[in-house]
Parts: structure tokens; C-alpha cells; sequence
């Protein structure tokens, strides 16, 4: 298994995922209107990269959330929002299907991104991106990971809220039989952990013509512009934001039990019937396992206590199944 192999999630989204080729929904003015108006934003963002770094926290926030909406109109992308966003530091963690929930969740909740480090070269984006704060990460080296979970804490240490997706890599969204098989990977969970800071998972799914879909799906092998040209074609595109309750780890949780928390907010199993045996009324059950507590008058849910936790404030990745790794617009491993 090589560093990169370990570094990077995999998924198992092909082409196959994706809706099958139709004929674009909106007339090629209106495409080409579209295309125009989405350069006109990318402009826009090269000017408002210049000015970010001068402008107070609240006023950064408030442009980049008026940016990223201001694009996803110019797409043609209909945003909805349930839930009430955090209004002050948080970790937020999201699942991660397109390109387009980096807009999708700025335009909900501005925050530092974490992406990688290629995204600092790209035109116009890398220097908005750098402008915003992002944290970029190197996935070449994997040993820069207990370094990168330092500059999320510190981040959230200085009153900033970051935005990352732990499943590490797109999938389609909605096949069950190809998300990322490890799921929400905990490593920044722990920058959460060390900084005192709440964890927000915000589930975001989309929906074409009202029904759900995977058009906006960014799987495999595809260029960003054959993607970018699905959506500028399609009619009526939906992306859902719904921002769940804030976790909040007491000090020394569990980061992997953070992450399954999390997840599970995002991507709630189905109801079952099977009784859980009432555990011991302590911090650490007889397993010695921590515990997750949400009590029935709060709607909020604690992790209490840790039992086993590196004492590196960041945990070098596991290696990855096997499958169809995504572009990975955003990584966290």
C-alpha cells in the first residue's frame, strides 16, 4: 500500500451512477446565459478574493455567503435550507456528492474550507479560496495529517468556523452499495475535540425535477466541465442543506465515536425494532467504551468521555478499500 493509496478514499461511483444522457432541459440561450453568468461570478470572485483579507469576520462571511449564492443562481441551482445555521465557531461535516456543496455550504454557513492542495493553483478559485482562510492539505504526505489536524484547531481555537467533508471523497449520493466504505474518517473530529469545539453535520442532497437524483453527481473519472455542463443544462436543480443538532464533545471524546455520531446525523439508519440493552450508569459502559448521552430535555447530544485517544493530536489515515476514488475537490482523510 503506497503513502498516496493511504491518503486518499475510495469510492465505489462509477459513470454507471450517473442519470443516462438526455436532451438538455433549458435552450442554448439560456445554457449559454447561464455559462456567462457563472464567469461573471468567477470575476466577481477574483475581486472579492483581493478585498477578503481586509474585511472584519463578520463582513468576510457575509460576502463570501452572498458569493456563493450569487453562483449557484448563475447555475441555475435552487438552494433550500432546514435547520438553523451556527452562528458562531463549529465544526461543520458534510457529505460530499458534487463540486457544488462547497457552494452549497458556503452559501449556509461561510467557513474555512479544508481542500487540498492543488485547488491553491487553480485560476481564480485558489486565491478566493486562499483569500477565505482554507486550510490547505498536501495528500501526498500523509505525515503532515497530524499537522493539518493542528491548523483546523487552531482555526476553531480563534473563533472560525471550518467546513470539511470526511468521507474524503464524492460519491453519487443516493446507491447505499457504493458510499465510501469507511465513512466519516475521524482524524479532524479530533481538531474538534482538542479546540472544545461543537461538530455540525449538515446533510445535503439534491433533487432534479422534484425528484432525488445524482445529476449532479462529480464520480470517477469525469472532467469538471462535463459536470459543470449537466447542470447548466438541467431545468429545475434542486441542493437540500439540512443542518442538524450540534454534537458537542466534552474534553477527551472520542474522536471515532464523534465521527459515527456525526454520520449518523447525516445518513440516519432506518428505524429498527431491536432493544438495546441498558448500559451501566456510568462515563464508560463495562466494555469501557465512552458513552453518547442526549437528554430527553435537550436537543443536543454530548459525548462524555474517551477511552482510547493517540496521544498525537492527529491519527495517520488507514488504508483505503479498494473501488473508483472521486475527483476529490475537498479531501479529509
Amino acid at each position: 500500500m503506497t503513502a498516496e493509496g493511504l491518503w486518499r478514499p475510495a469510492s465505489g461511483c462509477g459513470p454507471d451512477c450517473l442519470p443516462p444522457p438526455a436532451a438538455p432541459d433549458v435552450s442554448w440561450a439560456r445554457r449559454t446565459g447561464r455559462l456567462l453568468g457563472v464567469l461573471g461570478m468567477l470575476l466577481a470572485g477574483a475581486g472579492l478574493a483581493a478585498v477578503l483579507p481586509l474585511l472584519p469576520a463578520a463582513d468576510r462571511r457575509a460576502a463570501l455567503r452572498r458569493w456563493a449564492r450569487g453562483t449557484l443562481r448563475a447555475l441555475g441551482v435552487r438552494l433550500t435550507v432546514r435547520g438553523r445555521p451556527p452562528r458562531r465557531r463549529a465544526l461543520l461535516v458534510a457529505n460530499h456528492v458534487s463540486w457544488l456543496d462547497i457552494l452549497a455550504v458556503l452559501a449556509v454557513a461561510p467557513a474555512r474550507m479544508l481542500a487540498k492542495r492543488e485547488v491553491r493553483s487553480w485560476p481564480v478559485v485558489g486565491a478566493l479560496a486562499a483569500a477565505a482562510g482554507t486550510v490547505f492539505v498536501d495528500r501526498s504526505r500523509p505525515r503532515e495529517l497530524p499537522a493539518t489536524v493542528d491548523r483546523v484547531a487552531g482555526a476553531l481555537r480563534a473563533g472560525h468556523p471550518v467546513a470539511v467533508f470526511p468521507e474524503g471523497t464524492t460519491w453519487c449520493g443516493a446507491a447505499t452499495d457504493c458510499r465510501p466504505a469507511r465513512g466519516f474518517r475521524p482524524a479532524m473530529f479530533e481538531a474538534a475535540v482538542v479546540a472544545g469545539a461543537p461538530v455540525v453535520p449538515l446533510g445535503l442532497a439534491y433533487r432534479y425535477a422534484g425528484d432525488p437524483s445524482t445529476l449532479p453527481a462529480f464520480l470517477g473519472e469525469e472532467t469538471l466541465w462535463a459536470s459543470v455542463r449537466r447542470v447548466l443544462a438541467a431545468r429545475d436543480l434542486t441542493v437540500a442543506v439540512t443542518v442538524t443538532a450540534a454534537l458537542h464533545p466534552a474534553d477527551g471524546a472520542d474522536r471515532r465515536l464523534l465521527a459515527r455520531a456525526a454520520e449518523s446525523a447525516v445518513h440516519p439508519a432506518p428505524p429498527t425494532r431491536t432493544r438495546v440493552a441498558r448500559p451501566e450508569p456510568a462515563f464508560g459502559g463495562p466494555t469501557g467504551y465512552p458513552l453518547l448521552s442526549a437528554p430527553r430535555s435537550r436537543s443536543l447530544i454530548d459525548v462524555v468521555s474517551r477511552a482510547d485517544v493517540s496521544s498525537s493530536p492527529g491519527v495517520v489515515p488507514s488504508p483505503s478499500p479498494s473501488g473508483v476514488a472521486g475527483p476529490d475537490l475537498d479531501l479529509v482523510a
